[in-house]
């Protein structure tokens, strides 16, 4: 018989795991089709393995018409063909597992595909339940830009909180509901190890309808998230999950501005984890971050879950270009790695790739840039191909001679992983190095942390017999007696730590 851990067993392999965002349309390009595939990930598993992360999570691969990258599912129970099909999934899947890393996927809950069977049959005016009408809208806005409502020819109109090619769900119909705990258990057959849910906070509506106001979408009291009801359905999700051999796990997106209510998801039947995106939003200070980290600390330790922390993903400016410099990146890298709870890496940080400011209007495809009218230029920014290989684009991310389906810049071929693997100094060898010696400390890191005396531009903690300093200034700090030097994000500090550098110490 197959017996549930307890969310707070230490041996649970979520709760200090690294993980890697895979972002599947910008990794690897098997077929020169200029788009990243499931067969390219396949091909790279040898890198991420040696690069030291845990486990891979896929954005979505699904069949879907990528009004917005794939979070409008047309088929949630298949592989989009540009992606692959339900053979290399199962191939990656057991190609993963042999390299001793696990697979997480995306789920997307709140809305499907304007594409998806179940809309156009609402269209049509069959089963109109399953989604979210009205005889009149709102004043809901869309997190894209403009309303949350469009309007049919025969004048009833529906939500989205996205795009208006993603209409929201009604989790209030049993079909619904019923539908999702069947994809759950498609996929985890398969062998998945877990899902990160999109839009976790948001399945359930006011029933009223209620204008939101001057409320923040995500304030305590807002119509639109966070609403009671959803905590059902992660009860239901759980005893799916639990029903499965190997730790299966879920991880929502849950964006809420209430600590109680962030605890609410993480309760001991509800979900294993949720996203705390403070690190990430954060601007370079040490003040803030350790706010942050108090804050979230605070927030997750009722429930016996652990934090999560993330610097970069698909849906934020890279942390390289948010903090101004290649330094700081590899300092705050250091400081995350250092936190109890897991880590979420985004695919390319550990190439130290920064942002592309400068796409051409033209080839922007994120839909937050059509929406705003030109305001916001959208996401894309972070979802260039990956460089791997050679001096010009592509980089080997698909075939020589054929067009990524975002362009790449021309000075990215130091950048390569290719042009990195035998640098010692560079980005990925620094971060091989930092999850090689995470791995090897974590056993004897206590699931805690204490601040230590430290100057008001620098921040140092203890973690059992680890210390981490963090200098935020510009200036050099005094670093806290030690034993010995760990690894520098700046190479071997001697008793200073200069600005911009962080450094473990036993």
């Amino acid at each position: 018989m197959h017996v549930t851990r307890s969310s707070n067993s230490p041996e649970l392999w979520w709760r200090d795991a690294v993980v890697y965002e895979v972002y599947v349309r910008s990794f690897a390009d098997s077929d020169g089709d200029g788009e990243g595939d499931l067969a390219g990930i396949r091909s790279k598993l040898p890198y991420l393995r040696d690069l030291g992360v845990d486990a891979l999570w896929l954005t979505p691969f699904y069949r879907s018409p990528l009004a917005d990258g794939g979070y409008d599912v047309a088929d949630y129970r298949d592989v989009d063909p540009r992606f692959g099909t339900l053979s290399d999934l199962d191939a990656l899947v057991a190609a993963t597992h042999a390299h001793g890393m696990r697979l997480l996927v995306d789920i997307v809950p709140n809305h499907t595909s304007d594409q998806h069977p179940w809309f156009q049959e609402a269209l049509a005016g069959i089963h109109r339940d399953r989604y979210l009408f009205r005889k009149e809208p709102n004043d809901w806005r869309s997190n894209f830009g403009g309303s949350a409502w469009t309007q049919l020819p025969d004048g009833e109109w529906y939500l989205h909180l996205y795009a208006p090619e993603q209409p929201d769900l009604n989790w209030r119909n049993p079909q619904v509901r019923e539908e999702f705990e069947d994809i759950l258990r498609f996929w985890l057959d398969r062998g998945v190890d877990g899902f990160r849910i999109d839009v976790a906070a948001g399945l359930f509506k006011d029933p009223e309808y209620g204008n939101i106001g001057t409320l923040r979408p995500h304030e305590d009291g807002s119509p639109i998230y966070g609403r009671p009801e959803v905590h059902g359905v992660y009860r239901d999700w759980r005893r799916i999950l639990d029903s499965y051999d190997g730790d299966r796990m879920a991880i929502g997106e849950v964006w809420t501005e209430s600590p109680a209510d962030f605890a609410r998801f993480l309760r001991p039947d509800e979900l294993h984890q949720a996203f705390t995106f403070a690190l990430q939003l954060a601007p370079w200070s040490a003040p803030e971050f350790r706010s942050v980290v108090d804050k979230v600390l605070a927030a997750v330790r009722p429930t016996g879950s652990v934090p999560t922390w993330v610097l970069s993903s698909h849906d934020v400016v890279r942390h390289r270009t948010r903090y101004g410099s290649a330094a700081r990146a590899h300092a705050a890298l250091l400081f995350m790695l250092a936190l109890p709870g897991s880590a979420y890496l985004y695919q390319g940080e550990e190439l130290g790739l920064p942002e592309v400011l400068d796409l051409p209007e033209a080839a922007l495809q994120d839909p937050i840039f059509a929406r705003t009218g030109g305001l916001s230029r959208g996401r894309d920014g972070c979802r260039v191909p990956l460089p791997w290989s050679g001096s010009a684009p592509p980089y080997g991310f698909t075939a020589p001679g054929a067009e990524p389906w975002l362009p790449m810049p021309s000075d990215w071929g130091p950048l390569t992983a290719e042009a990195q693997t035998d640098d010692p100094v560079s980005t990925l060898s620094f971060y091989q190095r930092a999850l090689r010696l995470r791995r090897a400390l974590r056993d004897g890191l206590p699931e805690s942390l204490e601040w230590l005396e430290s100057p008001a531009d620098a921040l140092f903690f203890r973690r059992g017999p680890l210390l981490c300093a963090l200098n935020c200034g510009s200036e050099p700090v005094r670093l806290p007696p030690h034993q010995r030097v760990l690894l520098g994000s700046t190479g071997q500090p001697g008793r200073e730590l200069p600005g911009g550098a962080a450094v473990w110490l036993a």
